[in-house]
């Protein structure tokens, strides 16, 4: 008998600081979205702390998520990183108020053998993560683009 693997989209980030809310934005928008709870896609808005982010995604088959990041790319840009393919910068995805990140959670989870089998990130390039900030149009633009791809990963649209 086979099981079948959970899919999960975390939105990464704090709404209240700017772009970094961008994750959790775009997590509101597909926790209503109806097709993709038919795919099993759990939805789940978080801070981004590691510790947690390993044991929510332990043993899953497909894991997409969406985060600001600070890169030093043009404001934003996107960028898709396979967890399976590409190494994590630790200073990319830093704009959070813990100190274990989503870089080092899927660096730590590497070495322990604890990835998902596909972890999908993206990273959109912001530029304000004061708290009360909106966010950037830059980044506000950006967010179609990621949404689409979201679904993509997912196997819709």
């Amino acid at each position: 008998m086979s099981t079948i693997k959970k899919s999960i989209f975390f939105g990464i980030g704090n709404r209240d600081r700017g772009d970094d809310g961008v994750g959790p934005m775009l997590a509101e928008t597909l926790a209503a979205d109806e097709s993709l709870r038919q795919r099993g896609v759990e939805v789940i808005p978080h801070s981004g702390e590691g510790a947690s982010l390993m044991d929510i995604w332990e043993g899953a088959g497909l894991v997409v998520i969406v985060d600001a990041m600070k890169s030093g790319t043009a404001v934003g840009t996107i960028r898709r990183f396979d967890a399976e393919a590409d190494r994590l910068s630790g200073g990319t995805f830093r704009y959070s108020s813990h100190l274990f990140s989503l870089a080092e959670a899927v660096e730590m989870a590497r070495q322990l053998g604890r990835l998902p089998d596909r972890l999908i990130i993206y990273g959109i390039e912001g530029r304000d993560f004061a708290f009360g900030a909106p966010l950037t149009p830059e980044v506000a633009a950006a967010l179609q683009g990621v949404t689409d791809s979201v679904y993509r990963e997912f196997g819709l649209r």
